[in-house]
């Protein structure tokens, strides 16, 4: 791992941790983590194997990416106060992120000090063909985790906002009825 994989990786995990406490709902809320990975994605994902297993490979680690990301936004508080949407990332949803941030750099770290053999023999009995499935993998993993978390805060934030809207709807109504 080189300063820039550090920098990009600690970036990523201070983002739940900006969260644990709580801010307002805004744009800057979807567009630094969407961006951070894009940038990652620019920079590792030059192509996407297909041969061998790597697919299979890739689809698991982007399964596994998806629940932590569904499962990270469903554990964020969004809440309606003063006329604004709330968010703050609960301590599960925190533990998630790390987990999933944690698992990646611990990989990394591992094949830079030692593991790369094991790697090169996993990946031999199980047909993965090359070292980009990997990283294709990890990428499209952190990838995954990242946009299904941010949307599944982004969907339960439109519900909560639906909701706030029904109800300030529901009690402007109640109270032309009295006036009428």
């Amino acid at each position: 791992m080189n300063t820039t994989d550090w920098i990009t990786d600690i970036l990523l995990v201070l983002i739940v941790f900006r969260q644990l406490r709580e801010d307002r709902l805004d744009r800057k809320t979807f567009l630094i983590p969407l961006g951070i990975v894009a940038f990652v994605a620019w920079k590792y994902l030059h192509t996407i194997p297909t041969a061998g297993n790597d697919t299979v490979l890739i689809g698991v680690l982007m399964a596994i990416g998806a629940v932590l990301g569904v499962a990270g936004g469903v554990f964020t508080r969004i809440r309606s106060a003063g006329g604004h949407l709330l968010i703050k990332a609960g301590a599960v949803s925190a533990v998630l992120w790390v987990l999933g941030m944690g698992a990646r750099m611990g990989f990394q770290v591992w094949v830079d000090h030692g593991g790369a053999d094991d790697v090169a023999r996993f990946s031999l009995a199980h047909h993965i063909t090359t070292e980009q499935a990997w990283v294709a993998a990890l990428v499209l993993m952190a990838l995954t985790e990242v946009v299904t978390r941010v949307a599944t805060i982004f969907v339960r934030s439109r519900m909560v906002g639906s909701v706030r809207s029904t109800g300030t709807a529901a009690r402007a109504a109640s109270s032309l009825d009295r006036v009428a």
